[in-house]
């Protein structure tokens, strides 16, 4: 065993977990007043749900033996539970528990990424329904066949996109953001728009949204550094060049704001460094740190050119989901064909450094395929959920608010309400709370939004 890289490992894994209330605080600032619970709540349900199904078979669907050999799933049965990693293997560099808490932050984040596109208009447990069927039938199969690289002596078979198509996805590039992306996508087409679209509530709290950002752009290092899976020259490179990234996608997301709206806003500088991050994900292991500064630049720039096609065409992904993860996830894939140099740890030249057009194809065609699976498949698994269980809140509960509807709860108690330990407010008391609040603010002349 590697101590030194188990010890990287261990960080890594606890830095990738505080992405979970990173990834919960950034959409929950962004979202109205009246829906920042329930969507803390479907980030942390997601985690819980998936987690869940990741011990019980979903290691062992990415992980586990290619059935066939032909890359598509591995054996369910092969880990399932999990027990059969707890005696460690005496051969590994890594402990298996620990590359499997590793991975499985990778499965719940992915998953939960989903629910900042459908914010303030569905319910709570169909939501969880659809989370782990999501992660069952589309991150799974994906993951394995990104993540799940034959062995060296060939006794097992991995995924397809890792081992015959040979594509460059460092860290999940494919897996996690074009993967979130396009299910978003097909959820929101499901699903449908607020109501007022597009005319909706301004973030409710946007340093929650630079807190959130700053905590997932830490997190990151974890998530991309700890892919490397040892402690060494490659995972120092893979964090150079996810902070290079970062820092030229918030500046160049903060130009084309300027120069479109006239102004550089604390919500567009914050989406940029997600979007920074999300382009380098695919590419942080494969060019060189002039290389990240050119993914990171050109994702600022397309990202949120794309978001604006959201108005265009009409479909309603309320924190912009599919405009910085799906095509931030496309564009950072797709640089690599371009970027791609032969001395950053991935090993293979793209265009710009003599090697032709064949890493571009292989990149295009791992995009292809993940967009084409992911989207038919999340369309069909939202379509069973809402037709059997119905996605979306009522026009009358949406009116009340999610969080309220949903849960109960209030985010934020301007009036102080006393209520009986051990219990919450009813919606009438809450509502009739604030109705007190409006009206006192009307008679002192005071904004009542």
């Amino acid at each position: 065993m590697d101590v030194g890289s188990t010890a990287f490992i261990l960080a890594a894994t606890m830095a990738v977990a505080l992405m979970i209330p990173g990834l919960a605080l950034f959409y929950g600032g962004m979202v109205s007043s009246r829906g920042i619970l329930n969507m803390i709540m479907m980030v942390f349900g997601a985690v819980a749900v998936v987690g869940v199904l990741w011990t019980l078979f979903g290691f062992s669907a990415v992980f586990g033996d290619s059935y066939g050999g032909v890359g598509l799933l591995g054996n369910l049965t092969e880990y399932a539970g999990l027990g059969s990693l707890v005696a460690g293997d005496e051969e590994a560099a890594l402990p298996p528990a620990l590359v499997a808490v590793f991975q499985a932050l990778f499965a719940v984040i992915t998953t939960a990424l989903i629910a900042g596109a459908v914010s303030d208009r569905v319910r709570f447990g169909p939501w969880l329904v659809f989370a782990g069927l999501w992660a069952a039938l589309v991150y799974f199969p994906v993951a394995h066949w990104v993540f799940a690289f034959d062995s060296a002596d060939g006794s097992v078979s991995g995924g397809w996109i890792a081992n015959k198509l040979a594509a460059v996805d460092f860290a999940g590039g494919t897996a996690v953001h074009i993967n979130a992306g396009i299910g978003a996508l097909a959820l929101v087409l499901v699903v449908g728009k607020r109501t007022g679209w597009p005319r909706q509530a301004r973030p409710n709290n946007l340093p929650l949204v630079a807190l959130g950002a700053g905590i997932l752009w830490f997190g990151w290092f974890g998530f991309n550094g700890g892919s490397a899976l040892a402690a060494g020259n490659s995972a120092s490179v893979v964090m150079l060049n996810t902070f290079n990234a970062t820092c030229a996608a918030i500046l160049a997301w903060l130009v084309v704001e300027k120069l479109r709206d006239g102004h550089a806003t604390t919500l567009g500088g914050m989406s940029g460094a997600i979007a920074g991050l999300v382009a380098i994900t695919p590419a942080c292991g494969a060019v060189t740190p002039l290389g990240a500064l050119a993914v990171g630049a050109v994702a600022g720039v397309v990202c949120p050119l794309a978001i604006a096609l959201k108005y265009r065409f009409g479909y309603d992904d309320s924190l912009d989901v599919v405009g910085v993860h799906l095509v931030g996830g496309v564009v950072g894939t797709l640089l690599v064909g371009f970027l791609g140099s032969a001395e950053a740890p991935s090993g293979r030249d793209g265009l710009f450094y003599g090697g032709g057009l064949e890493l571009l194809g292989v990149q295009a065609t791992a995009t292809a395929a993940v967009v084409g699976y992911g989207f038919v498949v999340s369309l069909l698994i939202a379509l069973a959920v809402h037709k059997t269980m119905g996605l979306r809140l009522t026009p009358e509960s949406e009116s009340t608010g999610v969080d309220l509807d949903q849960h109960a709860e209030v985010a934020y108690d301007l009036e102080g309400t006393v209520h009986t330990p051990g219990t919450s407010p009813t919606p009438q008391a809450v509502i009739a709370s604030a109705e007190r609040l409006v009206a006192s603010s009307a008679a002192e002349g005071r904004p009542t939004t």
